[in-house]
């Protein structure tokens, strides 16, 4: 049984913003002792001065999960730091936005450096830790690992490319009898400043993918994991309704895409100046100041708890009826 979240020793990669940073302060709210991991030491330094006191503790190491030595030696530390590791979060996250055939190669071979390749450097890092402590590694992957993605393509194929080494692993563990928990998070558009620290070759401010929804649902799932353990769990009903378009009508779902991209970009807006692609970005906020992120979420709140799963589902199966009613009588 997995130990409460305020007994818990915690560590988060990509903690210097966005759902990594949101779920950091909610766990050291909530009591337990946190590690943050990523590439701003400025950031970290200031991020855990400014922690609200209470029960829990924020510590910080400053390592790129693209580096695998270096996320071995922040393993290590965090280790000694918190003396054990319970609950290892895959959270870094890089964003390019661009049509795939103008996608630089050394563009996109950085992006999955962090996302891919981070996500396996953290796992790498924390299995040894968290199978002498029968702990949880929960990975932030995104409804883009199950859909096609326009203008952030590369994003997705490395979504997608998490989601297949997490499933992977998770098998090869059960047959090693391994302790640990493996969960994979797949939230819809997050109000965070991804669009904001995108590499962008559009010419226009990068938008979130809609729907989008605020941080604090995602890191409230994450730590709910924690506690009881999930294989995977989507954040975002009209995400997953997505995600179930795309499966059953696959044509219908490109059409959509096709009315779908141009929302991903202002016109009246330039381009954010600066990124976060090869080197730590204007970190320190969870929230992108630009969106109005949904607060709540039906379907994922059912979809935490195993026996309302399906009621979940239901109420998704049940929107398109209900629209198109809506329609018909308004």
């Amino acid at each position: 049984m997995p130990r409460p979240l305020a007994e818990q020793k915690i560590v988060i990669t990509g903690a210097s913003s966005g759902i990594g940073l949101e779920t950091a302060r909610r766990a050291v709210a909530a009591g337990a002792q946190v590690m943050l991991i990523a590439r701003n030491a400025e950031a970290l330094e200031r991020i855990v001065a400014a922690m609200p006191a209470g029960p829990g503790s924020a510590a910080f190491f400053v390592a790129d999960v693209g580096d695998c030595d270096a996320l071995r030696n922040a393993a290590q530390a965090a280790a000694e730091r918190l003396g054990r590791i319970d609950t290892w979060i895959n959270c870094a996250g890089v964003a390019i936005y661009a049509w795939l055939r103008d996608t630089p190669f050394d563009e996109h071979e950085r992006l999955f450096r962090t996302n891919y390749f981070g996500a396996v450097n953290g796992a790498q890092a924390a299995l040894p830790h968290l199978e002498r402590s029968r702990g949880t590694l929960i990975t932030i992957a995104s409804i883009a690992a199950d859909v096609p993605t326009p203008l952030l393509g590369a994003y997705a194929a490395s979504k997608h490319a998490v989601k297949a080494y997490i499933e992977s692993l998770r098998i090869e563990l059960s047959i090693a009898k391994s302790p640990v928990t493996v969960s994979l998070v797949k939230p819809s558009g997050v109000d965070t400043p991804i669009g904001q620290h995108a590499r962008n070759h559009m010419g226009a401010e990068a938008l979130i993918p809609p729907p989008v929804y605020d941080p604090a649902i995602v890191a409230d799932t994450i730590l709910h994991l924690i506690r009881h353990p999930r294989r995977e769990i989507t954040i975002g009903g009209l995400g997953r309704l997505n995600v179930l378009l795309g499966e059953h009508f696959p044509r219908a779902l490109e059409r959509l895409s096709r009315l779908f991209a141009p929302l991903l970009t202002d016109t009246n807006e330039p381009p954010t100046a600066s990124d976060n692609l090869d080197h730590a970005g204007d970190d320190g906020r969870v929230r992108s100041g630009t969106e109005h992120g949904r607060k709540f979420s039906l379907y994922t709140n059912a979809a935490r708890h195993r026996g309302l799963t399906a009621l979940a589902l239901a109420a998704l199966a049940a929107m398109p009826l209900a629209i198109a009613a809506r329609k018909r009588w308004s």
